[in-house]
């Protein structure tokens, strides 16, 4: 059984837990062992697999609309733990990941940002299950450092070093070439994998996106350039730089306007899909405006 561990969040954390009958005493012993670790636990008890975690998820969702000095995370166990993981993602700003070993803890968090826990009281052994919380607890969202620590046979299977890159998703896509996005001038984009979908993106200075929306939400680390973002459904608008992470529900309008050669890394669920909301000249103009003759 691993060691107990103090988490690296940089706020205290509050877990919210619940579990339906196949996964209630897995969730027992990890809700325990949080509580050993002085960690507070809002445990919801046992229910249907889908009435828990979608409590749980709701609660976790909500967290994110009512900024806190308490970070909110979610554990949910169920028999195969996917269940669970399915009704808890129905909900925005929920990323819920089953994990079946310390290892698929580390990913999730690491490059998916993974606020929700998922486990399977049938396949986990109680010690397994410690080792994956605890992974999970103390795993910083660092998609640098997930690449960095899992990519050597990417670099055995080519002669190109990349020990000196600077940045490992660069890394992925040094050499490959990035497809035009045709429908948007401007823009071009390399698919990096499928299912989850992850891809990389550039767009170059003074590039507009129109109005659009998607039928999946979608996370967004920035690692070159200046973009702003305008969330039309929600009337905001989050002006973005190296380093800034944003998520867009599912269905959010939302327009971009490009300051300087951008480049960036995408997450999403699902098929690609893009319907516009307006021309790209209206957007144009709406920039303008909203801008005052294109001034940041």
């Amino acid at each position: 059984m691993a060691e107990s561990t103090t988490t690296t969040t940089t706020r205290p954390l509050k877990i919210i837990a619940g579990a339906d009958s196949f996964g209630c005493t897995l969730k027992d012993t990890l809700v325990s062992h949080l509580r050993s670790l002085n960690i507070e636990v809002e445990d919801l008890g046992t229910s249907s697999y889908y009435t828990i975690a979608a409590e749980v998820g709701r609660q976790v969702s909500e967290s994110f609309t009512t900024p806190a000095a308490t970070e909110t995370r979610g554990l949910v166990a169920c028999g195969t733990g996917v269940g669970v993981a399915i009704f808890a993602n129905k909900f925005p700003c929920v990323s819920a990941t089953t994990c079946l070993t310390p290892e698929e803890a580390l990913n999730a968090r690491s490059i998916n940002n993974s606020n929700v826990l998922a486990v399977s009281g049938m396949s986990t052994s109680p010690s397994t299950a410690i080792d994956i919380l605890n992974t999970w607890l103390n795993t910083p969202f660092n998609i640098e450092s997930f690449l960095d620590n899992s990519t050597p046979t990417i670099r055995s299977g080519s002669s190109q070093s990349y020990e000196s890159a600077k940045c490992a998703i660069c890394c992925l896509v040094k050499n490959r070439e990035l497809n035009p996005i045709d429908i948007i001038p401007g823009g071009s984009m390399k698919i990096l994998r499928e299912t989850p979908t992850s891809a990389f993106v550039r767009f170059k200075a003074g590039s507009v996106e129109p109005a659009h929306h998607h039928t999946f939400g979608h996370d967004l680390v920035v690692m070159e350039g200046k973009k702003s973002v305008w969330n039309l459904s929600k009337k905001e608008r989050y002006d973005l730089g190296v380093g800034d992470f944003l998520f867009t529900p599912a269905g959010d309008v939302h327009r971009v306007k490009y300051y300087e050669d951008t480049e960036f890394f995408i997450r999403w669920d699902g098929k690609w899909d893009m319907f516009f909301d307006e021309d790209l000249e209206t957007a144009k103009a709406a920039v303008e405006k909203e801008l005052g003759n294109g001034a940041v």
